[in-house]
């Protein structure tokens, strides 16, 4: 009786194992760390208009 017993909680804390290994790939995932955004480098100019001309 004993065995069954273990091999249910066995059965559980695997389950349990592989969705905490998933929700941490998937976060380190989506933060980057293991190339799943791809970084852009966003190039902006900003220019001031030019003052009025005196005459």
């Amino acid at each position: 009786m004993s065995e069954e017993n273990s091999t249910g909680t066995n059965f559980i804390w695997a389950v349990t194992l592989i969705i905490i290994v998933a929700i941490i790939a998937g976060a380190m995932y989506y933060s980057g760390f293991l190339g799943g955004t791809k970084k852009e480098k966003i190039d902006i100019n900003v220019t001031a208009p030019a003052a009025p001309s005196s005459r």
